[in-house]
């Protein structure tokens, strides 16, 4: 959604809630893992005092851009450029734990908005879908490359796609026609495969959420994120984590449940397998968006919020 001016309206999903759980000191070390346009970050500025810092990862250019803005503004605040499995190298220049870690996963709707970037169906553009468009290999090339089981494994592992057989046959007989390189063309492909599909959900919904993430190494970096976050969160600091798909949420609730002594007994009460040490404690359950926020902000309605904090 974008302004009168041509900006992109930023509405951070969960503010009130992610702000209550990701807040722990008014001095410490927090990270924005997915600092996007920055509406979770600024609004955690308001509540610190002039003795914390706040680090914003991204790497998205654009985002970026929209960081050092802020950094020119609050000199509590500074941008860096990476993915956001970069934690070990953030607490070793700041020399301290991170008290609070955010990460706002999946596409963030200002990307999703400029057909520039090809993450969306909705408007036909360059089949892109890179969060950075300056490195790496967009979809595009690697469709035009990938062998027909790559491609229909990449949309059965990462978008549970049930006719991920077919569309990557299909993918593979109209690229030796002509290459494939919007994402209208590639939409229309997929629709012609799966028909009319669900009642509200596009056909191609599941091909491009699943090419994104493998793109992206999406589910790489959640993973070595989390882990990195047993040695980088001090004790008492917070794991705050929103998901907007079931392949993020299982790898979140999975790991906070393994390493807070939840995971699964055998008979009589004894573990099955060797446990991990207790590391972290649950926060309550997972949270969901409200009515209220839903209606103003439908890309809250698929948002699952995780906490944990770090236990001595």
């Amino acid at each position: 959604m974008s302004d009168n001016n041509g900006q992109y309206e930023h509405r951070p999903v969960m503010l009130e809630e992610v702000l209550e759980m990701w807040t722990t000191r008014s001095d410490g070390l927090y990270v924005d893992g997915t600092f996007g346009r920055g509406g979770h970050s600024r609004a955690l500025l308001a509540r610190l005092d002039a003795g914390a810092t706040l680090i914003g990862v991204d790497r998205d250019p654009q985002a970026v851009a929209e960081g050092e803005r802020l950094s020119r503004e609050d000199s509590r605040f500074r941008i860096c450029r990476s993915r956001f499995d970069c934690l070990p190298a953030l607490v070793a220049e700041q020399d301290r734990a991170i008290d609070g870690l955010l990460l706002d996963l999946g596409v963030s709707s200002p990307q999703l908005d400029d057909p520039a970037r090809g993450f969306s169906f909705l408007r036909d553009g360059p089949l892109d879908m890179r969060m950075d468009p300056e490195h790496g290999e967009s979809v595009a090339d690697w469709l035009a490359r990938a062998d027909e089981k790559s491609i229909a494994d990449v949309l059965y592992q990462y978008g549970d796609e049930r006719k991920s057989r077919r569309i990557a046959r299909a993918i593979c007989r109209r690229r030796e026609e002509q290459a494939i390189r919007s994402t209208g063309e590639l939409a229309t492909l997929i629709e012609a495969v799966m028909g009319r599909g669900e009642p509200g959900k596009h056909p191609a919904t599941r091909s491009f959420q699943a090419l994104r993430i493998y793109i992206n190494g999406e589910l790489e970096a959640l993973e070595n994120a989390l882990d990195q976050t047993l040695e980088t969160l001090a004790i008492g600091g917070r794991l705050v984590i929103i998901s907007f798909h079931s392949l993020e949420d299982r790898l979140v609730k999975r790991f906070i449940r393994d390493h807070s002594g939840q995971a699964p007994k055998g008979r009589g009460g004894l573990p099955l397998g060797t446990e991990k040490p207790v590391r972290l404690q649950a926060l309550g359950k997972a949270l969901r968006a409200g009515k209220d926020e839903v209606r103003a902000n439908a890309r809250s309605r698929s948002a699952v919020l995780r906490v944990a904090e770090k236990v001595a």
